[in-house]
């Protein structure tokens, strides 16, 4: 017995089963990143057009979701690592040396954070250090100590997160957004023992 209804209900199926299939697909690109066009340079990522007039929709509606300001294209560049040199995932677990070198910056911040952006509580209350206030070594380079236990020298916690990202912040640099950057003028992350 053909009902009148049933060609409605499948249609209405298909409909709702296809916007729960864009929700998802939408909500899974969200989650991959800040949009299209990273720049890369070995662990480090980041998103140059993400404050300017050519930020991709993808882009923005993850800095809507997340109500960051990011830093405008001529004010600086945040570049974001989630991973150590090697390509193995940050962990809260293992302790970290990030060694320089810096691409040119006039000024620069370097800090810990939760995957999602998100301050990291810490014993020390220290959440990074500046090109001001980091301890250097004779020549002007440093290294910064990432490790749960106290260390002496540059030293920062991820406190009991067990995944954390490292952010650098780049001011009134030169470095050509555009164009590939190279590796070795970034930082170096490098595992040395775990819990």
């Amino acid at each position: 017995m053909n009902r009148p209804y049933a060609k409605y209900l499948r249609a209405g199926s298909a409909m709702l089963g296809g916007l729960a299939l864009g929700l998802f697909a939408t909500a899974l690109s969200l989650d991959s990143g800040y949009g299209f066009n990273p720049l890369r340079a070995g662990p480090w990522t980041a998103w140059p057009s993400l404050g300017g007039a050519d930020i991709d929709p993808y882009g923005r509606a993850v800095v809507s979701r997340t109500g960051e300001a990011p830093l405008g294209r001529d004010q600086g560049v945040a570049f974001v690592a989630a991973e150590d040199s090697n390509g193995a995932p940050l962990d809260g677990a293992c302790e970290y040396r990030i060694v320089d070198a810096l691409p040119p910056a006039r000024f620069w911040t370097l800090s810990l954070a939760t995957p999602t952006g998100a301050l990291i509580d810490n014993p020390a209350g220290r959440y990074g250090f500046s090109s001001v206030d980091i301890l250097r070594r004779e020549g002007g380079a440093f290294d910064v100590a990432v490790a749960r236990t106290a260390r002496a020298g540059n030293w920062l916690s991820p406190g009991e997160a067990r995944r954390f990202v490292v952010v650098l912040r780049l001011y009134d640099t030169p470095l050509d957004t555009d164009a590939r950057a190279d590796p070795n003028s970034f930082p170096r992350i490098v595992k040395s023992t775990c819990a």
